[in-house]
């Protein structure tokens, strides 16, 4: 069977572009899979908000974002991109990440330039670190890793702060650390996607965060391979559209006494435990029940 690892790779090299919905939960992992895409998202934005129910600011470790990992990578048999934030610390500390994360079973992680504590991309008030800093952190990454195919993303948090210009410099410096895709975080205009794009075409495979909201326009994924991107993150929508869900669920019952006005937004009992195993759990206890 082939390495979700090497499936992931083959993903991307392919001319079309690979969409990656975010998952926070096995639940949500179930759902990606169901839905046939062919990848998988874990960013620390949700599992911040669902573990910890804090903002994206650096309070989450390295071992609770390795366990969110495993959990997901457990349920769904797909390729799983793992944010590693700032790597947590030094290179050295970047090194521990890398293999916790390969332990885990994550396919992909990128780490970004940020000083510590970090915030989520579309934050303002973010600040980069040197970038020869970076580079070492990315020399880390790469030395440490045991699968030759876990791809070693490298993320910039350049363009707000300091401009495009200087982002699409430390893209190239950390490609030339041996990064194996670029991460231009928060672009404001599409010219500027397009200039990310056009930096590093024929180089090396650049990706795409789409925030519902967030600070980069959101043209489509048409748009988004002509303009040569080689993979789009839709990151956080699920906690958008979860939230949402719950939040209008939990106002009728708050407003009417009773939820049968939310039903028809709901998924029901059967189909919920159809959707996370139980028709398979059933049949491994056929499988081992006592005669």
């Amino acid at each position: 069977m082939t390495k979700h690892t090497t499936r992931l790779r083959r993903l991307i090299d392919d001319p079309k572009i690979l969409v990656v919905p975010g998952a926070y939960d096995g639940l949500g992992a179930r759902l990606v899979q169901a839905l046939g895409f062919q990848a998988i998202y874990l960013s620390g934005f949700q599992t911040s908000a669902s573990v910890l129910g804090q903002p994206d600011v650096g309070y989450l470790t390295l071992t609770q974002m390795a366990a969110r990992v495993s959990a997901l990578a457990e349920v769904a048999d797909l390729p799983l991109i793992a944010d590693g934030d700032t790597g947590y610390g030094n290179p050295l500390n970047v090194r521990r990440a890398v293999r916790e994360y390969e332990k885990a079973g994550a396919a992909a992680m990128h780490i970004e330039d940020q000083t510590f504590p970090k915030r989520c991309g579309h934050m303002t008030g973010r600040h980069v670190v040197p970038g020869e800093e970076m580079v070492q952190k990315i020399k880390a990454a790469v030395d440490a890793r045991q699968d030759a195919d876990f791809v070693i993303i490298a993320r910039t948090d350049a363009r707000t702060t300091r401009g495009l210009a200087e982002a699409l410099e430390r893209g190239a410096a950390y490609h030339e650390a041996g990064a194996d895709m670029l991460f231009i975080e928060s672009p404001e205009t599409e010219e500027e996607m397009r200039r990310s794009c056009a930096a590093f075409q024929g180089v090396v495979p650049v990706l795409c965060n789409q925030i519902e909201g967030g600070r980069t326009p959101m043209p489509g994924v048409r748009v988004l391979e002509e303009m040569g991107y080689a993979l789009a993150l839709f990151s956080l929508g699920t906690a958008f559209a979860a939230a949402r869900g719950i939040r209008d669920y939990l106002e009728v019952l708050a407003s009417e006494g009773d939820t049968r006005g939310a039903l028809q937004d709901m998924v029901m009992f059967d189909e919920f435990n159809k959707l996370i195993g139980l028709d398979e759990h059933a049949e491994l206890e056929r499988r081992y029940q006592t005669p």
